[in-house]
């Protein structure tokens, strides 16, 4: 057991804060590292202590991890906390934190080795039992191999990048004309995203529902799962929305597939918070994707569902105690959806949209919960990822969580730059995501209809942002103006308004 009481958050933007409210609520002390271009960020102010670590760029900063650990040492840090992506899953950087006698929260440096790689991952699986797509278990070497290979496995399948992630060095195979190309690109990515260029193949699995187990181990050999997520909808084999529990999963298949989760993590002695991720086809046949080594970026919505804090359970874990609750603990309560809102313009193929936001209008009541590091004023910079928040809504059933969100989605205004909201009403209104029947073609099934919606809702929102900017110069006029003449009549600063049976006229 070790005491932890003062923990570095190796990471930015909203899993930085939220990592620091659950630390403050432990009465932990924080410290945060920042860049040259994150100077303003949340993050930074709220942490009890900050501290600059390089130039804008990641490599130039949130990678440098004789840098960050520097920091640790120098202010008496306890434990590392890595977040989601940057370090979180770098085996090298868990074994340094180790050898400076710095607690890393997060699974053993060996587990990471052995999950990340995605050939050694299947080979694990296959061993412990857990089914896995049908696919080979070692790098492919040529252009003729991967022809031979597909032929052999029958098309349309997936080349993966073996050391991959997020989305990044996969391409889908049709036909042998797309080997070539497929196979070239695939290289090429996983190379500059990842050091490695080792690719694998595995059948593609059609009509596809991409679900993950949440997984929690201690150090003294307890695991147990907290259930699923759905994270079928996606663009660019990236989630943009997910929620908890899956409409298209079966209580039966759920204790199935909660069964091989657990196995899986047993396998490979897992520690700390981590995901097995599946493919589950329109016959419910579910095969193992791969593991997460780290808190993932839709935890929140499992918080939701069990009422559960999951960095908390990190930290305990860390600390060498025994798990807080057991399986049979483990009981969903009502539905919860999270999308991401990002800083991109939907209409430009969803280029990144960097720059100072003017206004933000965030939606409240209950059942409503929103994990960001901007506000007004602030200027997004260009150089991370470009998701501000996460938007989660609870609700007592999936029906009532849908139109809580519908609601929300029209509350929610950001302005000075592009976003991905209305994009996100557009996906909601879909009848298909509304009776819960969708895989993870949706976005190419919809994409034009999405189009036009978005657009239509862009539209829309200027109107409305608009209003806000004259909303803001009435009342600074009115106010002056009351200073000005000791004006104390009530509700005076509205005079000007034109209201008339709840419409705003301009």
């Amino acid at each position: 057991m070790h005491k932890i009481k003062k923990i570095l958050i190796a990471n930015r933007g909203e899993i930085a804060v939220r990592i620091m409210r659950s630390c403050k609520e432990m009465r932990i002390e924080t410290v945060a590292v920042f860049s040259q271009a994150d100077r303003t960020s949340k993050h930074v102010w709220y942490a009890d202590e900050a501290y600059c670590i390089g130039g804008a760029a990641s490599k130039d900063s949130y990678l440098k991890i004789e840098t960050i650990i520097e920091v640790a040492k120098n202010n008496g840090v306890d434990a590392i906390h890595p977040g989601y992506g940057f370090l979180s899953e770098n085996s090298h950087f868990a074994r340094r934190c180790n050898q400076e006698g710095i607690i890393f929260i997060g699974p053993t440096s060996q587990t990471m080795d052995m999950m990340g790689d995605k050939i050694s991952a299947r080979k694990q699986m296959i061993k412990a039992g857990v089914p896995v797509v049908p696919g080979i278990e070692q790098g492919l070497r040529s252009v003729e191999e991967t022809v031979e290979i597909c032929h052999q496995i029958g098309f349309p399948v997936m080349i993966k990048a073996s050391m991959g992630g997020g989305g990044q060095g996969i391409r889908l195979i049709q036909n042998e004309t797309e080997v070539k190309e497929a196979y070239l690109s695939a290289k090429s990515e996983s190379l500059s995203s990842f050091g490695d260029d080792t690719v694998y193949i595995e059948k593609f699995v059609e009509e596809p529902h991409h679900i993950e187990f949440q997984i929690l181990g201690d150090t003294h050999g307890n695991i147990i799962h907290l259930c699923e997520r759905e994270c079928s909808i996606q663009r660019r084999n990236q989630k943009i929305v997910e929620e908890s529990p899956s409409p298209f999963i079966t209580p039966e298949l759920r204790k199935e597939m909660s069964e091989k989760a657990v196995m899986a993590a047993q396998a490979v002695n897992y520690i700390g918070a981590g995901t097995i991720e599946f493919l589950v086809d329109k016959h419910r046949n579910f095969f193992f994707l791969e593991m997460n080594t780290r808190l993932q970026v839709e935890h929140p919505i499992t918080e939701e569902v069990l009422g559960l804090d999951l960095v908390k359970e990190q930290i305990k874990i860390a600390e060498g105690q025994i798990l807080s609750i057991k399986q049979d603990d483990v009981k969903q309560r009502g539905h919860a959806i999270e999308l991401r809102i990002c800083a991109e313009d939907a209409e430009m193929n969803f280029m990144p949209s960097p720059g100072t936001i003017k206004k933000i209008i965030k939606p409240s009541g209950i059942g409503v919960r929103i994990d960001s590091y901007v506000y007004e004023g602030y200027e997004i910079p260009m150089h991370y990822d470009p998701m501000i928040s996460k938007l989660i809504i609870w609700a007592v059933s999936r029906p009532y969580a849908i139109e809580r969100l519908q609601r929300v989605l029209h509350e929610y205004k950001v302005t000075g730059i592009k976003t991905n909201i209305n994009y996100l009403k557009s996906i909601i209104d879909v009848p298909e995501f509304v009776e819960g029947k969708y895989d993870t073609g949706f976005i190419a099934k919809h994409t034009e209809e999405l189009k036009n919606g978005t657009i239509a809702e862009d539209k829309n929102t200027e109107n409305i942002a608009l209003v806000a900017a004259y909303i803001d110069y009435i009342v600074i006029l009115e106010e002056n103006r009351s200073d000005n003449k000791n004006d104390n009549r009530p509700n005076s600063r509205w005079r000007n308004f034109g209201l008339h049976k709840g419409i705003l006229r301009i």
